[in-house]
């Protein structure tokens, strides 16, 4: 049976009263991107409910369009919220420092459902892991390769830093250049890993990997809402989401 919206067993409250992701239940989740303050703004609570299971709020594309007291999301109450500030080597816009980075998503965190870090930015961010932990929070630790897919023992390696540091997700995002690179995305997939894993691919093959991850177990699967995808062969979120319920999940 293919995957549906979050329901009550599916999500926590925290202390703060927004709903956290228990993503201990592997279910194959639309997260909605938005790609500027614009799209996030003119998106109704219905669009997006409809869109996506959980939307991204990239902060790194949004930064200069915060200085107001109205957040572009505040309009979203009930939808889970991921906020995103992406560092420049990983995708990210502005070549933000870490500390900036961490900032914008310290301000984010009593709105947060859920919060990404790069890998590569856990020892960077030590503080605000703990911070998380702390709350109860769920984190995503993301992995990007706009080149092609890493080899299998560099994935490994990642996902191992993922979980030794609590993350509840490892995601990896990485451009594809052939049909062997989809089956190997999707073998690392269906892999017991321990830990809730995100896989998508980029470029060309990227919309048919993301329907392949997705049914091999893929935890979040992203698309976009609005006018601005996020990344390269990105989904529109609300087919996406209309793909992925349609499908059965494949089990090995």
């Amino acid at each position: 049976m293919g995957p549906h919206a979050i329901d009550a067993g599916a999500a926590a409250a925290h202390h703060f009263g927004v709903k956290t992701l228990d993503f201990s239940i592997r279910r194959a989740l639309t997260a909605g991107s938005f790609g500027t303050a614009a799209d996030a703004c003119e998106a109704s609570i219905q669009q997006v409910a409809e869109s996506c299971d959980i939307a991204e709020v990239r902060l790194d594309l949004m930064r200069d369009e915060l200085g107001g007291a109205a957040r572009p999301w505040s309009h979203l109450a009930g939808i889970p919220l991921l906020f995103t500030a992406r560092m420049a080597a990983e995708g990210g816009a502005g070549n933000l420092d870490a500390a900036t980075r961490e900032a914008l998503l310290r301000e984010a965190l009593d709105e947060a459902a859920c919060i990404d870090i790069e890998v590569a930015s856990i020892s960077e961010m030590a503080g605000l892991i703990d911070e998380l932990r702390a709350r109860k929070l769920p984190w995503i630790a993301s992995f990007h390769d706009f080149e092609k897919l890493p080899e299998s023992a560099v994935l490994e390696e990642r996902l191992a830093r993922a979980k030794s540091a609590g993350a509840a997700v490892f995601k990896v995002a990485a451009k594809l250049h052939n049909p062997s690179d989809v089956a190997r995305l999707a073998e690392f997939q269906l892999a017991n890993h321990g830990i809730a894993v995100a896989t998508m691919g980029m470029g060309v093959l990227a919309p048919v990997s993301r329907l392949l991850c997705a049914q091999c177990g893929s935890v979040l699967n992203y698309g976009f809402i609005g006018r601005t995808s996020t990344a390269p062969g990105q989904w529109g979120s609300l087919r996406l989401k209309q793909a992925i319920t349609s499908l059965e999940a494949f089990v090995r």
